[in-house]
């Protein structure tokens, strides 16, 4: 009797440690596109500072990021992303802005703000940055 419980729960332990798994292991598509203006590197350091905010929306599941491409980062997306920073009392001005789109999946279950069991799909992550500087997530969203 001893043995089996001792078996069973071993195999209750292993299968419940084989569910587990960190958000930041999940593998997402990247799609860095093709850029006269940032590195991979630069757009690795941004997808960065995306996957950190999305790894506090419970029970979300990250597919996807793709780099919206050059023509984004232009004089007027560049000036509403120093607004922003203005509004938060900030007055460095940002001379670079990044934009990236995913795709996600939302929770099953107690969706909060998402639909519940949705796949949302060109979600902007707006970034910005000073000359070379830390990308700084403003804002995201449609």
């Amino acid at each position: 009797m001893k043995r089996r419980f001792l078996v069973w729960l071993t195999v209750f332990c292993v299968s419940a440690l084989a569910g587990c798994g960190d958000k930041a292991e999940e593998k997402v598509a990247v799609d860095y596109g093709s850029s006269s203006l940032y590195t991979k590197e630069d757009m690795q350091d941004a997808i960065e500072q995306i996957q950190a905010e999305f790894a506090a929306w419970d029970g979300c599941e990250l597919h996807s990021i793709s780099y919206a491409g050059d023509a984004e980062c232009n004089e007027a997306n560049l000036a509403w992303m120093n607004a922003f920073e203005r509004a938060d009392g900030d007055t460095e001005p940002y001379t670079q802005c990044i934009v990236f789109e995913s795709s996600f999946h939302s929770p099953e279950k107690e969706a909060g703000a998402w639909i519940a069991d949705e796949e949302y799909t060109g979600w902007q992550w707006w970034l910005a940055r000073s000359d070379g500087g830390q990308w700084k997530l403003m804002t995201w969203g449609y």
